[in-house]
Order: structure tokens, then C-alpha cells, then sequence
């Protein structure tokens, strides 16, 4: 049976729907933990394969996009998206900012504050040293503004020949 550390698959699936609670319902519980960071590797390898697919100008992440985009310019009018600054993300200030523009997705966005990874340059693939933990609306706006300012049209070209798209 396929395991990953002392979890089992079987467990992991049982458990997956426990990942929809709220997050204040819950200790920190290692197999707890290694579910989330499944779920943001799934997620990481899903969204890597369709960059490699399809030209990222024309990817629609949400149904949102639009508000997305607008406001993360609007807030963020001078971050730098092509390689992005993990201490200036996480530090006091940008935690403050952040968590304002987060907030105002809580109710639009399904699952706007899961975990998810980020590439942190985006000209290169998931790795541990190139990924982020952040949140799904902070990867949705930084995500989408490189789709449209170009800054992932590189990846498709750099990676399509290595990658092949799970069935």
C-alpha cells in the first residue's frame, strides 16, 4: 500500500475532506500537515503542467480574474511578480497589506486562504529552493499578472519538451 511516512493512502483520502473545516478547529497535527502539503504539490504540478500546455495569456484561473488582477495592481502597484521577494512578502508590513487584500476575496474566492506554492522566479519550475507557501488568492493575483504581463511566457518553450501532462 502506497504510504508517505506514516500515513497511509487510504488515510490520506479519508482525511482529504477534513481539509474543507475551518482551520481554528485543528492543533498542529503532523498527518494534518503532510494533507495540505499534498494538496499544494498536486496543485503546483497541475497548474506547471498547463503553463508548459497552453500560452498564459490566455489562462483563466478563477472566475474573478478581472477584480483579481485590478485590485492586486492597485495595492501592489510596484511589486516585482518575476522574482518575488519572500522576506519582503512575509515581513510585518507586507503581512499587514496582504492580509487586507486577502480579506476582501474571503467571500468571493473558494478556498482564497488554502496553502499553496508558489514559484518564486517564475522562469523556473517548482523546487524547494524556488517555492513560496503562500495563500490561493496571493498566488491567484501574483499568478495571473504574470500571465498577462508576460513574464510566464517563457516557461512554456524552457520546460514542455521535459514535462508530460498526468492522465
Amino acid at each position: 500500500m502506497a504510504q508517505i511516512g506514516n500515513i497511509t493512502a487510504d488515510q490520506l483520502m479519508a482525511g482529504t475532506s477534513v481539509l474543507s473545516r475551518p482551520a481554528e478547529e485543528f492543533e498542529n497535527d503532523p498527518s494534518l500537515e503532510a494533507m495540505w502539503a499534498i494538496k499544494a504539490m498536486e496543485h503546483a504540478e497541475v497548474y506547471f503542467n498547463i503553463l508548459c500546455s497552453v500560452d498564459p495569456k490566455l489562462l483563466k484561473l478563477t472566475p474573478h480574474d478581472e477584480q483579481i488582477y485590478k485590485t492586486f495592481k492597485d495595492t501592489f502597484p510596484s511589486m516585482k511578480v518575476n522574482k518575488v521577494d519572500e522576506d519582503e512578502l512575509k515581513s510585518p508590513e507586507g503581512k499587514i497589506k496582504w492580509r487586507f487584500f486577502c480579506e476582501q476575496f474571503k467571500d468571493i474566492v473558494e478556498d482564497y486562504s488554502f496553502g499553496t506554492l508558489l514559484r518564486a522566479d517564475c522562469t523556473g519550475d517548482y523546487s524547494e529552493q524556488n517555492s513560496i507557501l503562500t495563500t490561493r488568492i496571493q498566488f491567484y493575483a501574483i499568478e495571473l499578472t504574470r500571465n498577462r504581463e508576460g513574464f510566464n511566457d517563457g516557461v512554456r518553450e524552457k520546460y514542455k519538451s521535459n514535462r508530460t501532462v498526468k492522465k
